[in-house]
């Protein structure tokens, strides 16, 4: 059921099924998401069920503000604290010591938890009608298969789950790529995950360099070395070997489709779409472009490696994992 996340009715009937313990798909600025109450393990369960998704995968948790998040929280680090303020509501996500007897199958299992303000208004709006039925956060990872292309519309969310799903429609999403993910819980901050967020960005904000992660650092949504793969097979490629294999035509796959950001578009590849030169543009349109490509019937997808800028760290990120499942030449599993 595809509903208008602007109407208010529409925002009161999926706070009410969050409140019963069903799922609801919303919209938030990284990626829509698939929700159920946080403090319920039996509503989360659906999550998982839904998804395909392993159990002991943790889930993040969005809350609507910093009170709503202290209800998670065993104790907050003042470092999580600096972060919260300084990117809430926004696409950051970051890990604490969990609450005991609070989001336990959101956490999948583990001491600490994801927490996560989302900014848009969409999302806000739903977050803010759920709390007066009582649900003080939504655990919402995307709204996709577990290890598929996350959705940036809609649309994508119908298309994964069908019209049984109640989908609030808040158009397309304005960042693109999932939140970052910082580990707070360990004493110093950890990125588990990049995002739209520049490690500078987040070490100027943290008051302190963020630290390579270790065995110690807690699992966390999005870190598998292989997801957000589409049907397409994926080869990720350093400029100068995407020429050249271009110009080889003779050895070209069925089904190519090329995605590529300095190189001129080349006769006969049906689907070549052109990759912004901007690392925000190009995440905006990231999932979307390989969702595309999938539909138009693409069955090997060659990718232009992004600059080693940090801007592009999530971009980057992204496209690796994707890229993961068919790096040895052939498929493989991709959870």
């Amino acid at each position: 059921m595809l509903l208008d996340g602007h109407d208010p009715h529409a925002l009161r009937q999926a706070a009410q099924a969050l409140a019963a313990g069903e799922l609801v798909a919303l919209p938030t600025e990284t990626v829509y998401g698939l929700g159920a109450r946080a403090d319920e393990d039996a509503a989360v369960a659906k999550i998982f069920a839904a998804k395909g998704r392993p159990s002991d995968h943790p889930l993040i948790v969005h809350v609507l503000d910093m009170a709503d998040a202290q209800a998670f929280c065993r104790e907050l680090p003042p470092v999580a604290l600096r972060l919260m303020q300084a990117f809430w509501p926004g696409p950051l996500t970051v890990i604490v010591p969990r609450a005991p007897g609070m989001a336990a199958a959101a956490a999948g299992g583990q001491d600490s938890v994801g927490l996560r303000c989302p900014a848009h208004p969409v999302a806000r709006a739903l977050l803010s009608e759920a709390r007066s039925l009582g649900v003080l956060g939504v655990a919402a990872p995307s709204a996709n298969r577990f290890g598929k292309v996350s959705p940036t519309r809609a649309e994508h969310v119908r298309s994964e789950f069908g019209p049984e799903l109640l989908i609030l429609d808040g158009g397309a999403c304005a960042v693109g790529i999932e939140s970052s993910i910082v580990d707070c819980s360990r004493g110093h901050p950890v990125l588990l995950r990049p995002g739209i967020l520049t490690p500078a960005q987040i070490e100027a904000a943290a008051g302190e360099p963020l630290r390579a992660r270790d065995g110690g650092t807690p699992r966390a949504s999005g870190t598998l070395a292989a997801h957000y793969a589409p049907q397409a097979r994926v080869a990720l490629l350093p400029s100068e070997l995407l020429k050249s294999r271009l110009s080889q035509a003779a050895q070209w796959p069925d089904g190519l489709a090329v995605y590529s950001r300095t190189l001129s578009p080349a006769a006969g590849i049906t689907q070549w779409r052109v990759m912004p030169d901007d690392a925000v543009a190009a995440a905006f349109e990231l999932f979307a472009v390989l969702r595309e490509l999938d539909a138009g019937g693409a069955r090997e997808i060659w990718i232009e490696m992004p600059p080693t800028d940090s801007a592009w760290d999530g971009v980057q990120d992204r496209l690796s994992r994707a890229a993961a499942a068919f790096a040895a030449g052939g498929e493989s599993d991709p959870v």
